[in-house]
């Protein structure tokens, strides 16, 4: 399995619609997910009473597009090929294609692989969307995070889900992947003992 099952429902939700239940509350906008029901998009409050122990995402909006932070989503999702952005101080990549601006006649020498839009960097999609058609298109990529890639995440800090974790610290202890020990503090051995006297001088 190259895409897990909730992904698809989730690129084709409509997001940030008023919560037919909470309307009149502040936090009443539909921009969560829970990928353990992989249903309809919710608001704040839904969460807390119906998805509490769920693995929920929260989707966000930037010039009118859904993006989702890297953080949330590179801890179930393998992300790599996709651009990512810095927006408002957070790392963020776009859930589908947007469509592109007439070119000003610069040619840029990176563009998505599947709708051609230019890239700021050597990515190969622009869009979690994209990625999911190279994927169906080409079988050459794919979204399943692998125990390797696990490991190293957790490596650089940068969590997993709270699915498996256990089993994850099993095998990082039967690898020995944990970092080395650090050597105990030097002896004082050579330390002179006592209160020094100095010797007598001569007469």
């Amino acid at each position: 399995m190259l895409v897990p099952p909730w992904l698809e429902p989730l690129l084709n939700t409509a997001f940030f619609s008023i919560c037919r239940t909470h309307g009149d509350a502040a936090r009443s906008e539909c921009n969560m997910y829970c990928l353990d029901c992989n249903d309809n998009a919710f608001c704040f409050y839904c969460r807390s009473s119906k998805h509490k122990d769920h693995q929920v995402i929260q989707i966000r909006r930037s010039s009118y597009h859904d993006v989702v932070r890297v953080s949330e989503i590179q801890k179930v999702l393998d992300i790599s090929g996709v651009q990512t952005y810095v927006i408002n101080s957070a790392r963020v990549l776009f859930l589908n294609e947007r469509p592109q601006p007439k070119s000003s006649g610069k040619a840029s020498s990176h563009v998505c692989e599947i709708c051609g839009r230019s890239l700021l960097d050597t990515f190969r999609f622009c869009s979690l969307g994209c990625k999911l058609v190279g994927i169906k298109r080409n079988g050459d990529s794919s979204f399943i995070l692998d125990a390797k890639n696990e490991i190293l995440a957790l490596q650089r800090g940068e969590g997993i889900s709270s699915r498996g974790g256990n089993q994850l610290r099993e095998g990082l202890e039967h690898d020995n992947i944990y970092p080395p020990t650090p050597p105990p503090p030097p002896s004082n051995a050579r330390r002179r003992k006592g209160i020094p006297h100095r010797a007598p001088l001569g007469s």
